[in-house]
């Protein structure tokens, strides 16, 4: 009886490793890496933060500027 319990056993843990699913994991992207690291309580964070909205406001400046020169 006991030799019945361990050979199922080991049929399932055998089973169970042999899924075929794979499991995905999403990879973040680098603005989404900053932004968790800006709203978390690390030393240094919030300088991360300040940096993404000066970015921000340069890049919403380039676009300004950008249409400027392609509107007729």
């Amino acid at each position: 009886m006991r030799r019945r319990v361990w050979i199922a056993a080991v049929c399932l843990i055998g089973l169970a490793g042999c899924s075929s699913e794979k499991e995905t994991t999403r990879q973040l992207s680098e603005r989404e890496r900053d932004s968790t690291i800006a709203r978390s309580v690390l030393p240094g964070a919030s300088v991360v933060g300040r940096a993404m909205a000066v970015s921000d406001r340069l890049e919403r400046r380039a676009a300004r500027q950008d249409s400027m020169f392609s509107s007729p």
